[in-house]
């Protein structure tokens, strides 16, 4: 038997008339906090009742359940995506702007990177990007389905940089290895392969956060560079 799919975004929403001093965006806002703080295992309805100094009942005056809360807190990080306007940027400068700023987003809020592929980007915050987005791709030249491959094939791309950055960055947080040590595990791993060994060295002398970056920006334009030759072809 089929699950029914349910969404926050697709039922009527509730006033606060019997909620006084308590609205949807402190319960948000709320919720982020503890996002950021804890991760979603961190997160439950007694947590954030204590939080927001208020029943776990007023809560779900506004929500149904947690899933419903993280729909609510993954469309607020989407309100922090900027994607320039291809109306008065290049496509690409448009496209490469969303991927930037989502990568960002992500990694401010590592906990979002396990929601993607299980919550829907319903809200209005995700479709409202993700409308800019389809624009500058439509403006490049992309028709029909082609307008639905670009855009997966960018955001694919964002994900499966980003995801095992988090987890990366994570794993250090957490476990705070002895970076010495993990080089020269890393550095006699690869003795036998001498330009894996070189470049080894190369990255460790340099700044971490900054060759993430460089390598990030390289594969977006390669993306961006592979989606501009197909419009030609």
């Amino acid at each position: 038997m089929s699950k029914g799919f349910s969404s926050v975004w697709t039922r009527e929403g509730r006033s606060a008339k019997s909620t006084p001093g308590l609205s949807r965006e402190q319960i948000v806002r709320a919720a982020l906090e503890l996002l950021d703080a804890e991760g979603t295992d961190g997160l439950s309805m007694r947590k954030l009742g204590a939080k927001l100094g208020a029943g776990a009942t007023s809560i779900y005056w506004y929500v149904a359940n947690k899933d419903e809360l993280l729909e609510l807190a993954y469309d607020e990080i989407w309100g922090e995506m900027v994607i320039a306007d291809a109306e008065e940027v290049s496509w690409r400068y448009s496209a490469a702007s969303f991927g930037k700023s989502m990568r960002q987003t992500i990694l401010r809020h590592p906990w979002a990177s396990q929601l993607i592929g299980r919550i829907p980007a319903i809200g209005p915050n995700a479709l409202r990007a993700t409308d800019r987005l389809r624009h500058a791709v439509t403006v490049a030249g992309f028709e029909g389905l082609e307008i639905d491959y670009a855009i997966s094939t960018l955001t694919a791309y964002i994900f499966g940089m980003t995801i095992p950055e988090t987890a990366f960055n994570e794993y250090l947080t957490k476990e705070e290895p002895d970076q010495e040590a993990m080089r020269a595990a890393v550095v006699k791993a690869v003795a036998d392969y001498p330009e894996m060994a070189k470049r080894i060295t190369t990255v460790y002398d340099a700044d971490p956060v900054e060759i993430r970056e460089m390598s990030f920006d390289f594969g977006l334009y390669t993306v961006l560079d592979g989606l501009e030759a197909r419009l030609v072809t």
